[in-house]
């Protein structure tokens, strides 16, 4: 359970990150959080891996996370389109990282069963 913590502590980090960085075009001010921002989602990450997750699964979920959060906070701080287009992109990649979760689990039970 702890790593999922990890997990979430990296993703809230880069969205951070990410929005700060569009914050930052018209404020210089707000590049000091950008670099928070992404330096602490890294340690994080790296935190996660230590703690065992699968790199595939650790990625996966914060890069989908990561975007879907960002296209969503985008929308609501910045007035960012979200589009029933972006929505249904976004549903993509959670689909996508759900597999890979689920395909990891069967690839561990198949190596124990070996």
């Amino acid at each position: 359970m702890k790593k999922w913590f990890l997990l979430a502590g990296a993703v809230c980090s880069e969205v951070t990150g990410s929005l700060s960085l569009k914050a930052a075009t018209g404020h210089p001010g707000w590049y000091a959080l950008v670099v928070l921002g992404y330096a602490a989602s890294f340690v994080f990450l790296a935190a996660v891996l230590r703690n065992g997750m699968a790199l595939g699964v650790a990625y996966g979920v914060w890069g989908a996370l990561g975007v879907g959060l960002t296209a969503a906070l985008a929308a609501v701080f910045f007035g960012e389109a979200l589009t029933t287009t972006v929505i249904a992109g976004i549903g993509f990649i959670v689909v996508g990282v759900l597999l890979i979760e689920l395909g990891s689990h069967r690839a561990v039970r198949e190596e124990v069963a070996a």
